[in-house]
């Protein structure tokens, strides 16, 4: 697991990005066991296996290549997480998009999308594939069908070949791609496989790639909110996170809070 994170803010409205990957013939590979978050979305996003989400408001799903799983986690979602490999092993995303103080208790929620829902877009010697958000180029608009994360959040899946590029239209107050294959050129700059690149202010974002390149492609609006983090609880203050404790050992994390 390679974890990239910005618990400080740096990257708001997004705080970590796992990348998993095993190979197919990996005996050793390991789930995550029913565990709890509270203040957080998760997105999960699949290039090669699969991975099957469990959780206590009894959703049960499977996805694989090209699926994602989304989790609005609110005031309590306890769930499991066990990862499959295939002939091609494991290679699969994990994204938190943080939750604004007025939304961390409010109802948690599931969904899955597979593949086939996802718009494509294509670009010169590549495709664009539209998870959430807006996504605009000279060649037309797509949607992602993941249209509630947290911070007017959007998130694709950019393919590139050699010689490929993307001119994007998009004036997001925070953009990043993570390059997970090849290497991108932006600006006179590249950033190679495992480099998470933050572009500064704009509305266009020329990307180009030599030898071919893919990446998730990163876009929202910070929350400009106090953030308080502890294990799988992400908050805004200690005393809110020392509650979530209190809740989860009391057996009440799971129940919707008292209205006032």
């Amino acid at each position: 697991m390679k974890r990239i994170h910005e618990f400080g803010g740096g990257l708001d409205p997004f705080l970590m990005l796992d990348e998993l990957r095993a190979s197919a013939d990996d005996a050793h590979i390991g789930g995550v066991p029913p565990h709890p978050h509270r203040g957080i979305q998760t997105l999960t996003y699949i290039i090669h296996g699969g991975l099957t989400h469990e959780d206590h408001l009894s959703h049960r799903s499977t996805i694989y290549p090209g699926d994602a799983q989304w989790m609005h986690t609110g005031h309590g979602m306890i769930h499991s997480e066990m990862p499959l490999t295939d002939e091609n092993g494991l290679l699969a995303f994990q994204l938190w998009l943080n939750l604004p103080a007025t939304e961390k208790m409010s109802t948690p929620t599931y969904r899955d999308v597979r593949h086939a829902q996802m718009p494509t877009l294509a670009v010169d010697n590549g495709q664009l594939v539209a998870l959430g958000g807006q996504w605009q180029t000279h060649a037309g608009s797509i949607n992602g069908p993941l249209d509630a994360l947290a911070g007017n959040g959007g998130v694709s899946h950019l393919t590139l070949a050699a010689k490929g590029e993307i001119e994007l239209k998009i004036a997001a107050t925070t953009l990043c791609a993570y390059v997970f294959q090849g290497a991108l050129n932006c600006g006179g700059e590249t950033a190679s496989a495992g480099e998470l690149i933050r572009f500064s202010a704009g509305d266009s974002l020329r990307l180009t790639t030599s030898e071919g390149a893919q990446a998730l492609l990163l876009a929202g609006e910070p929350h400009h909110e106090p953030i308080a983090h502890y294990g799988p609880f992400v908050m805004n203050t200690r005393a809110e996170l020392d509650q979530a404790l209190r809740d989860y050992r009391d057996g009440t994390f799971t129940q919707s809070p008292p209205t006032s």
